[in-house]
């Protein structure tokens, strides 16, 4: 018999929080789940969706060590032109994969069927 799981969240050490926050915000609609600190001054911000960004802004190791985060996306080709305007570049892997500049790699998924992604983000994790 196999364990059935769901990823919560993956945590990710990064420079410049509000970037982080900004980028999933507008190009991937995540909204804040609970943040540490202030939303001015955030320590720890914690999005619908699965991400912990933990702000240390003279980190010292390398940007980016996790493989990479795979999203799901209602709407893959709303969210790339988005990405646009934040300076993301494009890997050799396909234009669905951005780097971003602290290094991040992110695989842009289109969910099939789109309410896919609507149902996961319906699960309360603290329910």
């Amino acid at each position: 018999m196999s364990t059935r799981a769901y990823l919560e969240h993956v945590a990710i050490w990064v420079k410049d929080i509000h970037w982080h926050i900004r980028f999933f915000h507008d190009v991937l609609g995540m909204t804040m789940r609970e943040v540490q600190g202030t939303i001015e001054n955030p320590v720890q911000y914690w999005t619908l969706g699965g991400l912990q960004f933990m702000a240390q802004p003279d980190f010292a190791g390398p940007e980016g060590r996790l493989g990479h985060l795979g999203v799901m996306c209602e709407d893959l080709e709303a969210a790339l032109a988005a990405a646009q305007a934040f300076g993301v570049t494009e890997m050799p892997q396909g234009r669905n994969w951005l780097r971003l500049p602290d290094g991040l790699a992110v695989e842009l998924i289109q969910a099939r069927p789109a309410s896919a992604v609507a149902q996961a983000l319906a699960v309360n994790p603290r329910a």
